[in-house]
């Protein structure tokens, strides 16, 4: 499996498709279609693994683990940093919009009262 089929697949797991998957790491809307022919640049690869979640070894088919082992456990942490980090949020495969994450972002900042 080729690194472009790789984060195809990943991406299509998170629910999402390959230009949101692009845009999500900083990179132009086409950037990983051209990796079917170029080899993309070790920023731009470890980007697209950091918004998939899983080590760029994965993506390079050098391992089976999907995860880095060098991340802390994304369960423990703060819902905020979270979101500060994961600009596109989805649920059941849909983003959610932004006037719906303020109202989640109020419903937390509350939770204190």
């Amino acid at each position: 499996m080729t690194v472009f089929e790789r984060i195809k697949e990943i991406s299509k797991k998170r629910g999402l498709n390959l230009k949101k998957t692009a845009i999500a790491a900083g990179l132009s809307e086409n950037a990983i279609y051209k990796w079917k022919s170029q080899t993309p640049q070790s920023n731009a690869l470890q980007a697209v693994a950091d918004v998939l979640g899983v080590s760029v070894d994965y993506l390079l088919g050098n391992s089976g683990n999907m995860h880095p082992s060098d991340k802390t456990d994304e369960r423990e942490g703060d819902l905020k940093d979270y979101f500060e980090k994961h600009p596109i949020l989805q649920y059941d495969g849909n983003p959610i919009p932004e006037a719906e994450l303020k109202i989640i972002r109020r419903i937390l900042e509350d939770m204190d009262d």
